[in-house]
């Protein structure tokens, strides 16, 4: 069995085979898939998702650091309202990014901080979007993180470094999409020092599709690519790929 542990199927690229899609992850023995919020605009369609496949979908809550901007703080009063009367497997997708926009950094880290504390006092893991900014998110983890602190730190792209960074805050995984099955990526080169306990499978669909689809919309079906890539590496058949990661998906995510 595998899980997903992060796709935006609830978003309008899929209004056209949200079923079939879903069908085809059970057909590829994908059994549960997990889907991190945006921002306020796609909370609808995220509880519908997950109301409509309550044992498949499973939601998080949180605000995308893209998302971040000069109304944020009305967005997280709302945003913690719905956390509040629904039940989510996570806080996320949190984060910074500095990709698009390093003009909104301390209002990035605010963000970040304050649901953090959310996931601390609500005892659920976080999922972290770090983009160019790995050292600003560990600014952060540095002064919060403790006991109660765990979550995946999602589409790792990092070095070997900050892979042991990540795992020695003791209670995070790191999330490995598409881009390890990219030729030129080098995330294989690092992953081959890093143990498979620390590692969980997520597609981000409808982005970052793995080779061959690279270019095109991702879907979460494409997490056997990324399994078969990370057999190879392992040196292990791609059933030691399921077994392990989704064993460990299931355990960060308090999962039955």
């Amino acid at each position: 069995m595998f899980i997903d542990t992060h796709t935006h199927l609830y978003v309008e690229e899929f209004n056209e085979d949200r079923d079939v899609v879903i069908k085809e992850c059970l057909s590829n023995s994908i059994h549960k898939l997990l889907l991190p919020n945006i921002d306020l605009n796609s909370i609808p369609s995220l509880l519908k998702l997950s109301n409509l496949y309550p044992k498949t979908c499973f939601p998080m809550m949180g605000l995308h650091p893209c998302s971040v901007n000069s109304n944020y703080e009305n967005d997280l009063i709302s945003i913690k309202k719905t956390l509040d009367k629904n039940d989510f497997i996570a806080i996320g997708e949190i984060g910074i990014d500095l990709y698009w926009d390093k003009s909104t950094l301390k209002i990035q880290e605010d963000a970040f901080a304050t649901q953090i504390n959310w996931a601390k006092e609500k005892k659920l893991p976080i999922v972290i979007h770090a983009r160019e900014s790995y050292n600003e998110i560990f600014n952060v983890l540095d002064k919060m993180n403790d006991n109660n602190l765990s979550g995946v730190f999602h589409c790792f792209t990092g070095t070997q470094k900050q892979a042991e960074k990540i795992i020695n805050y003791g209670n995070f995984k790191l999330g490995i999409g598409g881009v390890v099955t990219f030729k030129n990526g080098g995330l294989d080169k690092t992953l081959k020092n890093i143990s498979l306990d620390h590692l969980v499978l997520e597609t981000d669909s409808p982005y970052l599709s793995p080779s061959p689809f690279r270019g095109k919309r991702n879907k979460s079906p494409y997490l056997v690519y990324i399994a078969e890539k990370l057999s190879e590496i392992y040196n292990c058949k791609i059933n030691d790929i399921a077994e392990q990661t989704t064993k460990n998906a299931l355990e960060i995510f308090n999962l039955d």
